[in-house]
């Protein structure tokens, strides 16, 4: 009985001992299904020389399939490649016989593929069987360290698959671990080494995130959390090499009782190259940026100097001695017209770059196309037919009246060389339009009040209608235009709050769409009108002059007195205040410069509205960026280049509306 006891005792062990390795092999055979490196078990057959002529897949891994292409479990290499070169058959062949592992990478004509692939002899060497891992290094696809496959079949192959797994395990180059639900290394394989630095007791016992940057250790937690539930995580984590650098590991996980198995791969090589490549195109952007400025000053630069040109010109003609009226006449107009292009250039610039001071007005957009059409015909020739399309009701939007105008005329005449002076230019207008995305912008679904100028004409390539809006670019001839039209018109709409659509088709025609968000139509302004006759001649009012710059005080002060105004002329805004503090007599208007070193002309100006609320103010600029952005505060406005009339006509119009403003009512 006590015999029969141990005996039962006996089986009942071996039992426990079976349930177990199979318990571990059905773990193992999860891992193994779950991984990306091709693994696979074949039996070598040599001829009567000893020589290897095939081999036989006894199994594989789903990945051998993705991998490789076929399904050549239970098939003999020979029935599916028959002209496989002959390097497989010696190298797995050496393999069986001698048991010394291979790694080697090489080209499989069959499979039109390269592997690096690594093959060691497995179980009893008489049985010629190898074990062979590979990963598909033509895509440089991501590979797993490979654990051998389990036989359920027979207890002595348990424990041998067993082994077998332990072997690869030791010789992934992968990054291999095994840990609890709490994060702590439980097991790691020799790649810890090569790859971090860390043998293996130096991190079995320890939590990972001891290894992990700080930045990473709540995705850490979160991807082991998921493994433990039953997820399969995949993150990117960055591990602190021993001897302190980064080395940035792509791991994949999955539960295995009650402990989780994961792969991970050192990817710093690949996220270094992907950094190189954003730099690289950071690069590439600046150095199209720099194409782009020196583009748009040469255009600039080419352009003045021809205005220049017939400016200095002029002037030495006009010093030559015995000129006559005529000529001296001819001259001088030279210089006005050249100055006046020399405006418009630098007004174009600014619209371009949407610096342009605008002086928006609400308008019924249909009525003022009506008015702009009626004269375009003085515009676009007698050949070419201007045909309407307005819709009954009023459409009201916020605009700058001189630059909307000037945008259609510029559109009209891009219009006309198109068409080549013959043809149909249609102009339209849908109100409460959606603006679509436009040249990567995203659209908007407020209201916005469509405007529609289209021709008949030859159309524009594709290759050239992301470039037409650029400065100075042109497909005219050369001296046929400056290549300033379209940058105006995309300028103002921009700055308007809006955007311009462009579609054509060569050879039919082309067709310009303006979005300019709608306004109520209680917001509409007018002029107002004092009923006041303005004075014609200064009658020696006195002007505060506030300029820095000294050419442009002098002609300043040289003009006015010309027009029989009394001037004293600050040179800053500080030195303005003292005159007007200690001033005996009284200003008739301030004239200031926007832009100067210290306290700038509006700044000035608002002190003087609060300090002396009953004095006009007059400002000037060529261009300020608070002017641009925010307006002029409420203060009236003279561009620079202004002429001597203009200036005149600005003061005129400043004291004259003050007079009214400060005349009592009568009874």
């Amino acid at each position: 009985m006590v015999i029969g006891k141990g005996e039962d005792l006996t089986r009942e062990e071996s039992r426990v001992e079976i349930r177990r390795l199979r318990a571990t092999e059905g773990r193992l055979r999860t891992i193994l299904d779950a991984v990306d490196t091709a693994f696979a078990i074949v039996e070598v057959k040599f001829d009567a020389n000893d020589t290897p002529v095939d081999y036989r897949f006894l199994e594989a891994n789903p990945a051998f399939e993705r991998q490789s292409g076929a399904d050549l479990v239970g098939k003999w290499v020979t029935e599916y490649a028959p002209d496989l070169e002959r390097f497989w058959f010696e190298t797995y062949g050496h393999v069986a016989k001698t048991g010394e592992p291979a790694n080697f990478e090489n080209y499989a004509n069959t499979f039109e593929r390269w592997f690096d692939v690594r093959a060691i002899r497995i179980g009893d060497p008489r049985e010629r069987r190898i074990a062979i891992f590979f990963n598909d290094v033509t895509e440089r696809k991501r590979a797993e360290a490979q654990l051998v496959g389990l036989n359920d079949t027979l207890e002595q192959q348990v424990q041998d698959r067993t082994t077998e797994l332990d072997r690869l395990w030791d010789t992934s180059p992968d990054l291999l671990l095994v840990i609890d639900f709490d994060g702590v290394f439980r097991r790691v394989n020799p790649a810890w080494v090569t790859t971090l630095g860390y043998d293996p007791d130096e991190l079995v016992g320890h939590h990972v995130n001891e290894f992990v940057v700080a930045e990473d250790h709540a995705d850490t937690i979160a991807a082991y959390q998921l493994a433990a539930m039953g997820g399969s995580p995949r993150m990117v984590n960055r591990y602190v090499h021993k001897d302190g650098t980064l080395c940035w590991i792509s791991w994949v996980a999955a539960r295995a009782g009650q402990v989780i198995y994961a792969f991970g791969r050192n990817v710093t090589a690949e996220r270094t190259q992907a950094e190189a490549l954003a730099q690289a195109e950071e690069a590439l952007r600046h150095a199209q940026k720099m194409e782009a400025i020196g583009q748009l000053t040469g255009g600039v630069a080419h352009d003045f100097n021809n205005l220049l040109t017939v400016i200095r010109g002029s002037v030495d003609l006009l010093r030559r001695p015995g000129l006559t009226q005529e000529k001296r006449d001819r001259y001088v107009e030279a210089i006005a017209s050249t100055a006046e292009r020399a405006t418009k250039l630098t007004n174009q610039l600014l619209a371009f770059a949407r610096r342009q001071t605008l002086k928006p007005q609400v308008c019924d957009v249909g009525a003022r196309l009506r008015g702009v059409a009626d004269m375009l015909d003085t515009v676009t020739g007698g050949r070419i037919g201007v045909v309407t399309d307005l819709p009954p009701d009023p459409c009201y939007v916020l605009v700058d009246l001189n630059q909307f105008e000037t945008a259609l005329v510029n559109l009209a005449v891009n219009a006309r060389d198109a068409m080549a002076g013959e043809g149909t230019l249609s102009l339209s207008v849908r109100c409460d339009s959606v603006m679509p995305p436009i040249r990567g912008h995203s659209g908007s679904h407020a209201a916005f009040a469509a405007i529609s100028v289209a021709d008949t004409g030859t159309g524009i390539e594709a290759e050239q209608v992301e470039r037409i809006f650029e400065p100075f670019f042109t497909t005219k001839e050369v001296g046929k235009g400056t290549g300033l039209g379209l940058s105006q018109v995309l300028g103002f709409v921009k700055q308007s709050g809006g955007d311009v659509e462009v579609s054509s088709v060569p050879g039919r025609g082309t067709t310009f769409t303006l979005y300019l968000p709608q306004v109520d139509a209680d917001r509409e302004t007018a002029a107002a009108d004092t009923g006041t006759a303005l004075a014609t001649h200064a009658d020696g009012q006195r002007v505060l002059v506030v300029e820095d710059n000294l050419g442009v005080g002098r002609f300043c002060t040289d003009v006015l007195a010309d027009l029989g105004y009394q001037t004293v002329w600050a040179h800053n805004a500080e030195e303005a205040l003292k005159e007007l503090d200690r001033a005996q007599q009284a200003f008739s208007v301030v004239f200031s410069d926007v832009v100067m070193p210290g306290m700038g002309g509006i700044e000035l100006a608002t002190v003087l509205r609060d300090r002396f609320p009953d004095l006009p103010v007059l400002l000037t600029s060529g261009y300020s960026d608070i002017l641009a952005q925010e307006g002029g505060h409420g203060f009236d406005l003279l561009h620079k280049p202004y002429s001597a009339q203009q200036l005149a006509t600005a003061l005129r119009r400043v004291t004259g509306e003050a007079a009214v403003l400060a005349t009592p009512p009568t009874d």
